[in-house]
């Protein structure tokens, strides 16, 4: 049995790795919104196409947002007769293919939502056993991007089952960025690589600031929580793959110091930068957050370096983040509910990072402090950083030769 097992391990590793997804997609990290966090399953048409239209007038696309993505709850309970996935006909009257022509009439790239188990997470048809069906069909439909699941998937390999939707829409041709939501189940970061552009590393998220929230037999993580998981995983991370902590909960809920940090931290990460929150009622708040480019600027960099925790000091975190042509993005998070006093003494620390061979050399070369929040310069690397940080707030800085 132990033997049969390894084989098994061995075949499913093999299959992984010979899987090639579409090279030179997602060579920053995506950037869009996605309907589940603020509607789950309450979809149409005519959402899609407000959001579309929200989109661009509040410069969320012209900011970097691209994809529009449709999550669960978009197609029928059943398939059709020829096994096809059919979009509910009182939601989608339309179809598929109209609502994804009125995105791309935007400007912006249109992504839609399945499972590799038998079900989706909301109880609609999931992908298993049809998988280059499926694929067929939104290449057809002309999608973009493709979330994919990890529900109703008890005794399926998960190596084999992503990899197999993987080869799947390479079959099909059209291009498509493939997301691996698998919520870190097995490790996806050690294997999925050639799968996919991006992947899952934590359950759901929740406009929480730290520790979990339960729902009956599963939780949502607040965003420390989900940030602390990432901490160990910078080296998967790169163009082209990325981990994924999931979507942002900006605007839905926590406070702006609190809804700052989520976005200053998941721009640190590397992360894709999904919105979840309702476009069309953003706050003036809530858009300077989304769209504040400099900020933007350090999750979109082309090195494609995932920032680490430096050091922790009296509840104050300091991570780093390579960036190109040698300037670092520099975050010193408070975690505690009071402020907190920073004293940073740029000559006594020794910044690097050794997984891209980069390192913050402050005595043979000065840089300039800009703060990505305040969009000014607040002095350089020549003296000492004396600051106050508010509660559950950040300082975010760009360091510039």
């Amino acid at each position: 049995m132990m033997r049969l097992t390894t084989l098994a391990a061995l075949l499913s590793f093999s299959i992984a790795a010979r899987a090639q997804k579409f090279e030179n997609l997602a060579m920053t990290p995506p950037m869009g919104w996605n309907s589940w966090n603020t509607f789950a399953v309450k979809i149409d048409e005519k959402m899609v196409m407000d959001m579309a239209d929200a989109m661009v007038t509040s410069g969320m696309r012209d900011a970097g947002y691209i994809y529009l993505v449709l999550d669960d709850g978009w197609m029928a309970m059943e398939r059709d007769a020829q096994g096809n996935l059919v979009p509910d006909p009182q939601k989608f009257p339309h179809g598929i293919k109209a609502v994804a022509d009125y995105v791309h009439s935007k400007g912006l790239k249109f992504g839609l939502y399945n499972c590799a188990g038998t079900k989706t997470c909301a109880g609609y048809p999931g992908t298993r056993g049809c998988e280059y069906q499926d694929a067929r069909n939104y290449a057809a439909w002309e999608i973009d991007y493709l979330k994919f699941d990890w529900c109703s998937s008890e005794g399926i390999n998960a190596r084999e089952a992503y990899a197999t939707m993987s080869k799947a829409l390479r079959k099909a041709g059209r291009p498509i960025i493939f997301s691996l939501c698998e919520w870190g189940q097995n490790k996806p970061w050690e294997w999925a690589a050639p799968i996919g552009q991006l992947w899952r590393t934590t359950g759901d998220i929740n406009p929480l600031y730290d520790g979990i929230k339960r729902y009956g037999n599963w939780h949502a993580n607040g965003v420390m929580t989900i940030v602390d998981l990432q901490a160990d995983l910078a080296r998967y991370a790169g163009p082209g793959h990325w981990n994924d902590p999931d979507m942002l909960e900006v605007g839905n809920g926590m406070s702006q110091p609190e809804d700052r940090t989520h976005f200053s931290m998941w721009c640190m990460l590397a992360a894709p930068l999904i919105s979840g929150n309702d476009l069309r009622k953003m706050s003036p708040q809530t858009t300077a957050i989304l769209t504040n480019k400099e900020a933007i600027a350090i999750d979109q960099d082309p090195l494609g370096a995932q920032g680490i925790r430096y050091s922790t000091r009296d509840s104050v975190e300091t991570w780093v983040k390579p960036l190109q042509n040698g300037d670092w993005a520099i975050c010193f998070l408070n975690r505690s509910l009071n402020p907190k006093n920073l004293s940073f003494d740029w000559g006594k620390e020794n910044i690097a990072d050794s997984l891209v061979h980069s390192a913050l050399n402050v005595h043979s070369t000065t840089y300039s402090l800009h703060d990505c929040w305040q969009g000014k310069n607040v002095g350089s690397t020549s003296a000492p950083l004396a600051a106050t940080i508010p509660p559950h707030d950040v300082i975010l800085l760009r360091l510039k030769k």
